[in-house]
């Protein structure tokens, strides 16, 4: 089937531990959880949304997307409507506040991991570009495959 020689698994979990440890590096440090941050950047790149749709969409339980959103709501990061088509179902929306949180969120991630990448060689960047473009169409055909 992947007669190439490289060993698939290895290279997998290489870069599963380094993705955890990058992801470390440039935490914001903003008092957000991941999971926070991750829910609130979900709901302000899509648009309102129910419990349900959010819960599926960052593969966690509803039980903790209430719990996420809880104290998302109590820090002014989101709201909760009434769903104008089911007045049983709540809908999700980022505030204002929310939204600034996520951009400046984002803007601190990538300040981190730019210092960290400055030692690097245009080449290197090159190759760092083609395997980005190689990540984001496997992230996004992961997320089409999960609607």
């Amino acid at each position: 089937m992947h007669d190439s020689g490289i060993d698939r698994h290895e290279v997998t979990s290489r870069l599963a531990i380094v993705v955890g440890r990058l992801n470390r590096l440039i935490r914001p440090g903003d008092g957000f959880t991941p999971s926070q941050l991750s829910a609130l950047a979900t709901i302000a790149r899509l648009g309102p949304m129910r419990f349900g749709d959010l819960a599926r969409l960052e593969t966690i339980s509803a039980p903790s997307a209430t719990r996420l959103m809880a104290g998302l709501e109590s820090a002014g990061y989101v709201t909760r409507t009434a769903d104008p088509t089911d007045g049983r179902a709540v809908v999700l929306s980022a505030t204002e506040t929310g939204v600034a949180a996520v951009l400046e969120a984002r803007r601190v991630r990538a300040e981190k991991l730019a210092h960290l990448l400055d030692g690097c060689s245009d080449d290197d960047i090159a190759a760092l570009a083609a395997t980005l473009d190689l990540l984001e169409r496997t992230v996004s055909d992961a997320a089409e495959r999960s609607r």
